[in-house]
């Protein structure tokens, strides 16, 4: 069983920067694959980026590629998404979630856990 809870999230300008962070607890934490999906008003939820147990396998959505950076830090039990260059189409609520796998995975489907969300505005 793992619990997410993201943080991080709230307003800012285009161009600017955010950083979320998603800290879990449950000791199978450190063996899982994770995932930032985000969900706009209207819309599906979209595959934003993935990383494995080890924090290799790193893999990022098309229209976040070069912009944002997923890391973790299994000793805090903590993944993190650092968004830059932000513009109006990056506001959404952002999701961690985890899953029953060494692996990361684009497809929601594949994760088991997911945390409550955190809202990203960004304002042009």
């Amino acid at each position: 069983q793992v619990q997410l809870v993201e943080s991080g999230g709230g307003s800012v300008q285009a161009g600017g920067s955010l950083r979320l962070s998603c800290a879990g607890s449950g000791r199978t934490f450190s063996n899982a694959g994770m995932g930032w999906f985000r969900q706009a008003p209207g819309k599906e939820r979209e595959f934003v980026a993935t990383i494995g147990w080890r924090g290799g396998g790193t893999y990022y959505g098309d229209s976040v590629k070069g912009r944002f950076i997923i890391s973790r830090d299994n000793a805090k039990n903590t993944v993190y998404l650092q968004m830059n260059s932000l513009n109006s189409e990056d506001t959404a609520v952002y999701y961690c979630a985890a899953r029953s796998s060494v692996f990361g995975s684009s497809s929601p489907k594949d994760y088991n856990y997911w945390g409550q969300g955190t809202q990203v505005t960004v304002s042009s």
